[in-house]
């Protein structure tokens, strides 16, 4: 019986289910919420101290060096994306699933797959460009049904 993992994700929350291929169930296996504060953004590393950026380059001197610019919420997505690829990879590493799909927003899209590994690189049977994490239950079903057999 082969699994699939699909992962159903945008830039603050993703949802992975697994099917078996017989039928249509999908059990539910991990739900992912970007953390964020009150103020909306992202909580501060462990230990309380938050990143200091570089002001001196590697000649020692009081020269500027500036690290390129990165938009935050493409370093938030691209953080949060490790993470979800990270539960993917290790799935497939450890032969809990055997094919992976992913149905995300274009963005978080390029993210994940940027971070898997080989082995879950080859496993991804699907790719999917939509966001249907505000959906559940049975409309859910329908959705992810309706995305994998339209990328077929």
């Amino acid at each position: 019986m082969e699994k699939t993992w699909i992962l159903v994700a945008n830039a603050h929350r993703a949802r992975c289910f697994e099917t078996d291929g017989h039928g249509d169930a999908l059990k539910e296996l991990a739900d992912f919420i970007f953390p964020h504060d009150s103020s909306g953004h992202e909580a501060q590393a462990a230990g309380g101290v938050a990143d200091v950026g570089k002001g001196h380059g590697r000649t020692g001197h009081a020269g500027t060096q500036f690290e390129p610019h990165v938009d935050a919420n493409a370093k938030e997505r691209h953080g949060f994306a490790r993470q979800l690829a990270e539960f993917l990879n290790t799935g497939v590493a450890t032969r809990r699933c055997e094919r992976v799909a992913m149905i995300a927003t274009p963005p978080m899209l390029g993210e994940l797959k940027q971070c898997l590994s080989q082995a879950a690189s080859k496993a991804l049977a699907d790719c999917v460009a939509s966001d249907l994490t505000l959906y559940q239950g049975a409309e859910l079903k329908r959705r992810i049904h309706e995305a994998l057999q339209s990328s077929a």
